[in-house]
């Protein structure tokens, strides 16, 4: 292969991307198909290692696969204003905001449940007591019995 050209096998090393992924990207549109060779081996340029990383750094900061997208053609035309991916990273950052803000109350609660929990026993444990649906304990016998609540069914 002369200089510049690269394997699929090579690409995904140099981006550590996987082959199956870099096929996907293409597949999805996100990654130019490649010219083939003689052997219909794809043959891939800089070019694509420069896109692949794109797509690559923009995936690790949680971006979708079609804000990638969108972010992609926008770098297409390099005269262009940078206000609509300035929108996108906006909204992103709404996004990501909103998980750190879901995350840090599952923190809490999760720290409360394990707080509470210093008894020696599973029928005493809180943790369990916490995950298992309101009045569990009332509804023992008749799931024993073969009746169903709010998802839970048993049959002895």
């Amino acid at each position: 292969m002369s200089a510049g050209i690269l394997t699929i096998g090579v690409l995904a090393r140099q981006t550590n991307t996987k082959v199956e992924t870099i096929r996907f990207y293409e597949k999805c549109g996100l990654l130019p198909a490649p010219s083939r060779t003689e052997g219909n081996y794809r043959s891939y340029e800089v070019t694509h290692l420069n896109r692949l990383s794109f797509i690559r750094r923009s995936r690790e900061l949680g971006f979708s696969l079609e804000q990638t997208r969108t972010m992609l053609d926008l770098s297409d035309d390099r005269a262009r204003s940078c206000s609509a991916v300035d929108a996108i990273a906006q909204e992103h950052l709404v996004e990501v905001d909103e998980k750190i803000a879901a995350l840090t109350a599952l923190r809490q609660e999760l720290s409360r449940m394990v707080q509470v929990c210093h008894t020696g026993t599973v029928a005493e444990c809180r943790i369990i007591e916490s995950l298992s649906p309101r009045g569990v304990q009332d509804r023992k016998l008749s799931l024993a019995c073969g009746v169903s609540y709010a998802g839970f069914s048993a049959v002895f």
